[in-house]
């Protein structure tokens, strides 16, 4: 390890490896520190049962050539070492609300017809519907980075009007309003407070493509670290940041539990902000600005399961399988503590393009933090309550999906689960909220974060910082490295 660096990167999730391959590429002297044993954040893997899990994000859009996360992929380099699946091009999505099947299909035109069949009378409503989802994706930065240094985006009006309001406002079909916000999964959507715009982007990001990554995603956080080595760059790992030390003017070090300093001209969080402030005592972070990021409401937390499947006994299913048990999507996602389990996300992981048979799959599932603050300070591992609470919540859990997929359990040979507790560990984030920050459409402002912070020599980048997922932030670590480089170099080098 270097003495002093250009820039200090905390944090290995993709903001941060975004981050660090984009500044290394332009030659600057780059370090990458990670407090946990592997790299990736939510892009890591794991194994269990001699099977190998995605833990956050496998499932991606828009990657056919020309589209958007494509063209960040080429230039990030990461077509060739990360290997894709293609979903049903005609039922990427299935959901399922009150017992009854609605498929969401790759393809505008492909999208509106294959739910006008199970709608024929709201056609044009559908069809309206989805060409205002995608005049509101390609209205945004995430397709035109010169638009975040305008005010035309901020000013939307679909950034103050919630997802609930404004499909309300196309089709009086109280069915159809609910299918048509079934995902909200994708991006913890909260009735009458996440905007439009949110939904739009995520809605058309998966319309445009639909893709699975194959052998795990874990495949993008090593290509992206092969090269920012090869550009010179450092990563290091078991390595946590105990304090951003500052003088009186800007950061100076990152001071490490082990004691060791690293020094930096410039430094960049991707850990969330409110964890971030944490790391700084200065007087330069007014008070003001402390209690803004850190009374900001975030998504919520999941309470997953991971299945190991008997050999040749479960269909692949090339599709992600959505359900929710009441005909209100908003009730059924917000589970209250206590509540028996009303809705899931499963998904098959993929090993191979072409398979036949699964051999696993994960399921998630809403879970209020309240539910596991027992356990929030005890040794989870020698815990018995706590191990028995997990397997008496995986068992519901999976008695909710055998009900839909009968036999499934007796196919099942071993599983893993985690909890709220579980993210928070490693991925920092307060009560293990799956998508960070919890965009208000009446609060917008207030729960919009820059990447620039009170201290001129400390950015932001991450999930937290504009969008979450995974175009969301490649675009926010994109724009963090404008500060450094300028805006006009970064759309030179992507186009």
């Amino acid at each position: 390890m270097n003495n002093k660096y250009d820039i200090a990167i905390i944090g290995s999730g993709l903001g941060g490896l975004v981050s660090a391959y984009v500044l290394a590429k332009n030659g600057k002297k780059v370090i990458v520190v990670e407090k946990n044993p592997q790299i990736g954040g939510c892009l890591q893997c794991f194994r269990r049962f001699g099977v190998k899990f995605d833990t956050g994000m496998h499932y991606l859009g828009s990657l056919d050539e020309g589209q958007i996360l494509h063209r960040f992929f080429s230039y990030l380099n990461l077509l060739n070492d990360v290997k894709i699946n293609r979903l049903d091009p005609d039922c990427s999505d299935l959901f399922t609300i009150a017992g009854h099947q609605y498929a969401f299909a790759s393809g505008l035109d492909n999208f509106v017809n294959r739910l006008s069949e199970e709608f024929p009378s709201e056609r044009q409503n559908i069809r309206r519907y989805a060409l205002l989802v995608q005049e509101v994706a390609l209205h945004s930065p995430l397709y035109d980075l010169r638009r975040i240094q305008t005010s035309d985006y901020t000013d939307s009006p679909y950034l103050r009007s919630s997802v609930n309001e404004v499909i309300a406002s196309i089709t009086d079909n109280k069915l159809l309003q609910n299918v048509l916000a079934a995902n909200m999964i994708y991006y913890g959507g909260v009735k009458d407070k996440t905007p439009f715009y949110i939904h739009a982007l995520t809605t058309y990001f998966y319309m445009q493509s639909a893709w699975v990554t194959v052998g795990g995603s874990d495949s993008i956080a090593h290509s992206l670290a092969n090269s920012i080595r090869n550009f010179g760059g450092e990563i290091i790992t078991h390595s946590e940041v105990a304090e951003i030390v500052c003088d009186d003017s800007k950061a100076t070090h990152l001071r490490l539990t082990n004691g060791e300093m690293i020094a930096s001209d410039l430094f960049i969080s991707d850990i969330h902000p409110s964890q971030t402030l944490r790391l700084l005592s200065t007087n330069i972070i007014r008070p003001v600005y402390r209690n803004r990021i850190n009374n900001i409401e975030n998504t919520a937390a999941y309470f997953s399961v991971y299945l190991k499947f008997n050999e040749n006994s479960v269909p692949y299913m090339n599709h992600n399988y959505c359900h929710y048990q009441n005909d209100d999507v908003w009730n059924s996602y917000g589970r209250k503590p206590g509540e028996a389990f009303s809705n899931y996300l499963m998904m098959h992981q993929c090993v191979e393009v072409g398979q036949k048979y699964a051999e696993s799959a994960e399921i998630l599932t809403t879970m209020p933090y309240e539910e596991v603050l027992p356990w929030a300070n005890v040794d989870r591992i020698h815990s018995a309550d706590y191990q028995d609470f997990k397997k008496n919540k995986a068992d519901e859990l999976i008695d909710l999906v055998e009900c839909q997929f009968p036999g499934l359990r007796q196919n099942i040979v071993n599983y893993a689960t985690s909890t709220p507790l579980t993210y928070q560990d490693y991925t920092a984030t307060p009560q293990g909220s799956t998508y960070g920050i919890l965009h208000d459409k009446s609060n917008f402002d207030s729960t919009h974060v820059s990447q620039r912070t009170k201290i001129p020599n400390l950015l932001l980048t991450g999930q937290n910082i504009h969008w979450h997922g995974i175009i969301g932030v490649i675009v926010g670590a994109m724009l963090c490295c404008t500060d450094v480089l300028g805006l006009d170099k970064i759309i030179d080098e992507i186009r």
